[in-house]
C-alpha cells in the first residue's frame, strides 16, 4: 500500500479560508445593496391627470382649483389635499425665468398640472379661476383630464375662454366610480374660491 505524503502549511490553509470568507461576504453585501436610481426619474403613482395651458406668451396667472368628493380642495394656496396634488403651479412669466449653470433661461410655458393619485368615489369639480390678468384681455385657455392607469386615455378636452380677472368657471364635474371609471359629467357651476369679490 502507497500513502500520498503531502505536507501542509497551516498559514496558508488559513489565509485561503480567509479569502473565501471575504469573497463570501462580498457577494452577499451586493445582493442587499439598493439599485442606483435613475436621474431624472420621478416614481409616483398616478390615476388621473389635469393639465391646464394657456399661450406661451401671455404674462398672465391662470389657476386651477380642484374638489374631491370629500370636499377637500387643491389650489396653490394647499398644494396637497388627499388624493390630490398640484404638481406644477405657474404664474405667468413670473416663473418662466431659471438658471441652470449660473446662465439664466427662460423657458415660456405657461402651465398647471394636477393629479389624482388614488381612487375615491364620487364627484370631483374641476375649476379655472383668472387669478392676474397681466395682458389685460381674456385668456385663451386648453384643459384636459387624461387617465394615466393602467393606459393614456383622454377623459375630456376643452378650450375655454377667461375674460377678465376674478372670473372663475366650473369647467366639468367628475363622477368617479370606485374602480376608477369616469361614470358621467356635468357642467353645473361652483365656486370653489375663498375670495368674497366686491360687484363692480
Amino acid at each position: 500500500m502507497r500513502f500520498n505524503n503531502y505536507t501542509t502549511d497551516p498559514f496558508t490553509d488559513l489565509l485561503f479560508n480567509a479569502l473565501l470568507g471575504f469573497t463570501f461576504m462580498f457577494f452577499i453585501a451586493i445582493m442587499f445593496l439598493n439599485p442606483i436610481a435613475k436621474l431624472g426619474s420621478v416614481d409616483y403613482k398616478a390615476e388621473y391627470i389635469i393639465t391646464v395651458t394657456w399661450p406661451a406668451e401671455r404674462p398672465d396667472d391662470v389657476d386651477v382649483w380642484v374638489e374631491n368628493p370629500n370636499g377637500e380642495v387643491v389650489s396653490y394656496m394647499n398644494p396637497d389635499a388627499g388624493w390630490l396634488h398640484l404638481d406644477r403651479d405657474d404664474q405667468g412669466d413670473v416663473t418662466d425665468k431659471v438658471v441652470i449653470n449660473g446662465e439664466e433661461i427662460v423657458y415660456p410655458i405657461n402651465q398647471e398640472v394636477v393629479t389624482i393619485r388614488g381612487i375615491l368615489a364620487g364627484q370631483y369639480v374641476v375649476n379655472l379661476y383668472y387669478y392676474e390678468n397681466r395682458s389685460h384681455t381674456p385668456v385663451p385657455v386648453n384643459i384636459k383630464v387624461e387617465k394615466v392607469n393602467p393606459s393614456l386615455e383622454l377623459v375630456y378636452i376643452e378650450d375655454i375662454v377667461l375674460q377678465g380677472q376674478d372670473d372663475e368657471y366650473t369647467v366639468v364635474r367628475l363622477n368617479m366610480s370606485g374602480d376608477g371609471k369616469i361614470t358621467s359629467m356635468s357642467k353645473l357651476q361652483k365656486t370653489l374660491t375663498p375670495y368674497l369679490l366686491e360687484p363692480a
